[in-house]
């Protein structure tokens, strides 16, 4: 059951959109102090962390750009309003919260509006259900690393709860040159970069009689060192805090044909950089970013029997970036505003939903966002799926526009442009999952094509570049145009039933930017991820794990080529009994020097332990 797709729990065989689920098992067996990791194993997604855990870390959908992407938690988005892209570090969020995560393929803004041009990621959080459940999590090793992380979940009654708690802390490496022999051979002593944090969550709800009332708080504070692009920087400091209140009320009508319901939410993202040069020269500043969403969603579904179902609803929503900057050495001075910005967003929607005998169900849905004194777009989309159950197949295809309005940063920093319209984007894809076997072998394969248009970009200074702002080093403009176009496949295999199983998925992504013909930066075009299942015993799993990674450019202009690597993992667990498991997993086991951003480190062969306790 996938929630996503079409904004209502739907079996996902039902839908024509290309989803894809990481689930809690996944996660659970993933490094705690990294939530993409988990999110590898996801064809058409591709990562990149500026110097490992606790660093920027931004993804890429299907060749889209960083801020193409939405990012929800439960439904609410959360990309940053400071951010000059308008998308979500994931280095602010930790993961014990999470219960699975659903990934949504190809322009989604028809469903859910600004930001949705290469797809969304909705994390969702766990929910209480049948008798008290307590679960506690610890690891610990390489570079100084300890997690633990615990929760209670359950339901009594009309009544469910879940609480959630964690923390992680390493003290890293240098996420600068780390392992870059050219680097470490001019600077044998790089200080190591470490991070830590903490994060929890709540969620408690209320169902009986056909009334849902649900309200959900989460927050979650990093704490981590990084260098600059060039540099070592020992005093370099990050502090991220994300929260997020949000209530939700929903009720049955007409025998439960027409479901009404209403979200309300507030989500803060804080962000602070503490950069400080010394000895040699000593300079300092430290950037504040705090970006601030309050908002309200109606929906509402209307079941029609043989019409289908109609999904339609409106939502306002008010934002606000400020940014201020000051310097700390030889003393303090005053904060001064780099950006102080707001906007609202109003926005309507409808989905139809059609099934067409008992194999094809079709959809088509559209979106008007009106983001106020700045734009208003209007987006569509449309899916269709067949399932021919006697050969196990379904035959899927969906396409639809997508849209993203100009940020905050770009509306009122000192590099803001003039009369800046939204981006824009068309994409399709059509593809056939297979079950063979008797359903010991499942292969998905899809292919995708997206065009974007209207791209807003930074155009430096210069002759016959006239920006609002005087003497800016430049201004963004709707210049850019950019084309993706590439094959997802993913296949589980069972190969020896309850012993051995076998997962893949690869990407294969050919991205252009259409005005100079030379590919986007960090879009591999071709990325792979195998696994293989062992269970020698029905107590006792071992995991191998692969990813390989082609060459790139980690730069636009393709300018510093990143070299192709392979990387394998390995993760075993043995449970003792009903409530008690031991686990250990290893990263990078056989020393592959590689690099996900140029001139940033990443792991050497590391070493993890830890239990898992459930009662």
């Amino acid at each position: 059951m996938v929630v996503t797709a079409d904004r209502e729990p739907e079996p996902i065989s039902r839908t024509g959109s290309s989803i894809s689920v990481v689930k809690g098992e996944t996660l659970a067996t993933s490094n705690p102090g990294s939530l993409v990791d988990a999110l590898r194993t996801v064809p058409g997604l591709d990562i990149s962390e500026s110097g490992g855990p606790g660093s920027t870390t931004n993804i890429r959908l299907r060749g889209a750009n960083t801020g193409q992407t939405l990012v929800m938690i439960d439904g609410i988005r959360i990309n940053d309003p400071t951010a000059a892209s308008g998308d979500f570090d994931f280095a602010m969020f930790a993961p014990s919260a999470i219960d699975r995560i659903e990934v949504l393929k190809g322009p989604q803004s028809a469903l859910y509006g600004s930001d949705a041009m290469g797809g969304v990621v909705n994390i969702i959080t766990k929910k209480g259900m049948g008798p008290a459940q307590f679960n506690v999590r610890t690891e610990g090793g390489s570079y100084g690393t300890a997690a633990t992380t615990g929760s209670m979940v359950g339901s009594q009654g009309p009544w469910s709860y879940a609480f959630t708690g964690g923390g992680q802390s390493s003290e890293g490496f240098s996420r600068y040159g780390y392992r870059i022999p050219a680097i470490e051979a001019k600077n044998p002593n790089l200080e190591r970069d470490g991070f830590s944090r903490l994060g929890g969550s709540a969620r408690i709800g209320y169902d009986a009689d056909g009334v849902r009332v649900e309200t959900g708080i989460l927050s979650t504070l990093t704490r981590s060192n990084y260098d600059a692009s060039g540099a070592d920087a020992p005093f370099y400091q990050a502090r991220r805090l994300l929260d997020q209140v949000w209530a939700k009320a929903s009720v049955d009508t007409l025998d439960g044909k027409w479901t009404h319901s209403l979200n309300t939410f507030a989500t803060q993202a804080v962000r602070s950089f503490s950069e400080l040069s010394y000895p040699l020269v000593r300079s300092s500043t430290i950037t504040d970013y705090t970006g601030n969403s309050v908002g309200a969603e109606y929906q509402s579904i209307l079941r029609m029997g043989s019409l289908g179902s109609l999904i339609y609803g409106a939502k306002t929503q008010h934002e606000t970036a400020d940014i201020f900057q000051t310097s700390f050495v030889p003393r303090f001075s005053a904060y001064v505003p780099q950006v102080r910005g707001q906007q609202d967003t109003n926005s309507v929607f409808g989905l139809w939903q059609l099934p067409i005998g008992e194999r094809l169900i079709i959809t088509l849905g559209g979106r008007v966002d009106d983001v106020v004194n700045v734009s208003r777009f209007e987006t569509w989309r449309a899916t269709a799926a067949y399932t021919i159950s006697e050969t196990g197949t379904k035959l899927h295809t969906s396409a639809g526009t997508g849209a993203k309005a100009p940020t905050l940063y770009q509306l009122y920093s000192v590099n803001r442009g003039s009369s800046l319209a939204p981006e824009q984007s068309f994409g399709y894809d059509a593809g056939v999952d297979q079950s063979l076997l008797n359903g010991r072998v499942t292969v998905s394969l899809t292919g995708f094509s997206n065009k974007f248009s209207n791209l807003i970009d930074f155009v430096s200074a210069g002759p016959g570049v006239s920006c609002p702002v005087v003497n800016s080093s430049g201004c963004y403009f709707n210049v850019s145009r950019a084309e993706t176009n590439g094959l997802e496949v993913g296949s589980t295999v069972d190969v020896l039933p309850g012993y051995v199983k076998f997962n893949a998925a690869y990407t294969y992504l050919h991205a252009i930017d259409l005005a100079t013909g030379l590919v986007l930066a960090r879009r591999p075009k071709n990325l792979a991820n195998f696994r293989l299942t062992i269970t020698p015993t029905d107590r006792w799993l071992i995991e191998p794990r692969i990813l390989t990674v082609s060459k790139r450019f980690s730069s636009a202009g393709q300018t510093n080529r990143v070299d192709a690597y392979t990387r394998v993992d390995l993760y075993t667990e043995y449970k003792i009994d009903r409530n008690w498991k031991v686990f250990a997993r290893g990263e990078n086991i056989l020393n592959e020097h590689y690099q996900e951003v140029f001139n940033f480190g990443t792991t050497g062969p590391a070493a993890y332990a830890g239990f898992n306790a459930t009662w």
